[in-house]
């Protein structure tokens, strides 16, 4: 029975490659001169912590940080903002989380958009990914581009692997 499975993944050496050119850019730029600006990467992988001595600051380094995920081919909405804090006298700083699998919440979306779409096809829930099978590809590509053009409402990046025939 043909079959696909949707996965949220981010491609680890392209993040730590547009972290670090970031982090070029803010040290040679002439608004960042003698401000204390920081991206730094989680050593897990799971978050990014951009630091500075000013919300405005913090708001230019996240823009930079955003503008070379963007051109490395990572989804923006594969981020996750928290809000922006106060660390110290003159300091703050901005978690964000990186999305890695896809929550069960949404799986749960995704299940109910396939269902109320009338495909005939079903949606399995594995873990931190959805498993779709039906009985031809036709239908496995159609609900594809159900959830191509769902993504934006659903604020989820979604990859599609392993695709059997």
């Amino acid at each position: 029975m043909p079959s696909f499975d949707v996965v949220s993944k981010i491609d680890i050496a392209e993040l730590d490659n547009a972290v670090n050119q970031a982090k070029k850019e803010i040290s040679t730029r002439y608004d960042f001169q003698g401000v204390n600006g920081d991206i730094v990467l989680a050593p897990d992988k799971t978050s990014i912590t951009v630091k500075a001595n000013s919300e405005d600051k913090v708001q230019a380094a996240k823009e930079v940080l955003l503008n070379k995920l963007a051109k490395r081919g990572i989804s923006l909405l594969a981020l996750e903002y928290e809000p922006i804090e106060k660390t110290g006298l003159s300091n703050v700083k901005q978690l964000i989380k990186l999305q890695q699998g896809i929550p069960v919440e949404k799986s749960k979306e995704l299940v109910k958009l396939l269902k109320d779409s009338k495909l005939k096809v079903q949606g399995s829930i594995q873990a931190d990914q959805l498993r779709v099978t039906g009985k031809n590809k036709d239908d496995l590509q159609a609900a594809m581009a159900l959830f191509r053009k769902e993504a934006d409402k659903l604020q989820l990046d979604m990859q599609f692997t392993n695709f059997r025939d």
